[in-house]
């Protein structure tokens, strides 16, 4: 196939680049580097199957030739871009995802959308299924990234109502590895970083909340899944194990060996108190389980942060 992968030098994005062209796909990636990084294409570079464009698809989308998948993974998508660049991420998700799904339209190709577990916010049902509507605050500042998903959702699904367009959406929860950016403020990300310098984690609340952590070859495994399957509609991939935010902080210390202790600061608005994905129904579609348990990913994660550590980056 040829497939444009919007997001393409993002964490999820660059992973999921690299497994196209592996299977033999020629990819176009494209990417406006506000949160992306060329680094995490920097292998890709010079292949024959892979290309790339540096554009913002919140302005219109424009690609040559002929398209057979248009994969939107394209958003700011951690915490501490939410009060960063709100604006960015509201645009990425109305204007952006109006954008790219023209692009299929226009080209006849499938439409993949990246949503999130977001949509459900603070779920009143737990674990999450599909058919949950979610208890989201629209006015909150994490509703600029929940409600940008639930309009892209709202609006792919309108899109194949009216036009025909053959869409497929996925809802990922919680996804770590390497290539996350040390900075963004995900829990992962922010307990391997300060646990490998030394410093102390920081848990917000008293660390009782859950959250489901999938790594990154597990879910992407599970969106070519996904976008290989027959089925419209939201579906779940993420790992159903249950971790409390003080459990992972203790996971992270001791797959790093670090004498950090850790710190309790207060919980930020609207931080859901439990997370966790029903994912019976890609079980059914396309057979796909998580296989990397959380400390073998957590391993795995750290080196390449060790790496940056040791790099000074």
């Amino acid at each position: 196939m040829r497939v444009v992968v919007a997001g393409a030098a993002g964490f999820l994005g660059s992973h999921l680049c690299d497994r196209l062209v592996e299977r033999g796909d020629e990819v176009v990636g494209v990417d406006n580097l506000l949160t992306g990084r060329l680094a995490n294409l920097d292998h890709l570079f010079g292949h024959e199957r892979f290309t790339f464009l540096h554009h913002n698809v919140s302005e219109f989308v424009h690609v040559a030739g002929p398209v057979d998948a248009v994969l939107h993974f394209a958003s700011p998508a951690s915490p501490a871009d939410f009060e960063r660049m709100p604006i960015q991420i509201l645009k990425v998700g109305s204007r952006g995802t109006h954008h790219l799904l023209g692009l299929a339209k226009d080209k006849g190709a499938r439409f993949f959308l990246a949503s999130t577990s977001e949509v459900y916010g603070d779920p009143l049902v737990h674990p999450q299924p599909e058919d949950y509507w979610g208890n989201v605050n629209p006015i909150g500042p994490r509703g600029v990234y929940d409600e940008a998903k639930r309009f892209a959702e709202a609006m792919t699904m309108a899109y194949h109502r009216y036009h025909g367009v053959d869409v497929r959406i996925v809802r990922i929860f919680n996804t770590y590895g390497p290539r996350m950016r040390p900075d963004d403020g995900r829990a992962v990300s922010n307990f391997l970083v300060q646990a490998l310098l030394g410093k102390p984690l920081t848990v917000y609340g008293d660390g009782s909340q859950t959250r489901s952590f999938c790594f990154v070859d597990d879910e992407v495994r599970g969106f070519l899944g996904l976008l290989g399957s027959d089925h419209v509609g939201p579906v779940n991939v993420g790992n159903p194990g249950e971790y409390t935010v003080l459990q992972l902080a203790q996971l992270a210390v001791e797959v790093t060996g670090s004498t950090s202790e850790i710190v309790f600061e207060p919980l930020p608005v609207d931080d859901p108190a439990r997370r966790r994905p029903d994912i019976s129904l890609a079980r059914s579609l396309f057979g796909w389980e998580p296989e990397v348990d959380l400390r073998s990913g957590l391993v795995r994660t750290a080196e390449y942060f060790r790496e940056l550590v040791a790099g000074g980056r």
